[in-house]
């Protein structure tokens, strides 16, 4: 087994869910929750845009990341505002 020097490939966390990095192809950070509307609370998605991700074209993905940056009220960013300070 060879070392890795690839921060992506690391085993130290830096790139779990539970980060929520920037990194990361998918905004989820595994706190998955729609209790009163139609929008993950977790990661700032709609409904349709959680189920079709994996289908979605590299446009349509950056431009559904600029909309949940803007809005940032989702957990995902209310986790890296916390680790930042």
């Amino acid at each position: 087994m060879t070392s890795s020097s690839n921060p992506l490939t690391d085993q130290d966390g830096s790139n779990s869910l539970a980060v929520g990095d920037d990194a990361s192809d998918s905004p989820c950070i595994g706190v998955c929750t729609t209790l009163y509307d139609d929008v993950c609370q977790g990661c700032g998605r709609t409904l349709g845009e959680v189920s079709n991700w994996v289908f979605f074209s590299q446009e349509e993905k950056d431009l559904v990341w600029k909309r949940i940056r803007a809005d940032g009220t989702a957990m995902r960013f209310q986790r890296q505002a916390k680790e930042s300070t």
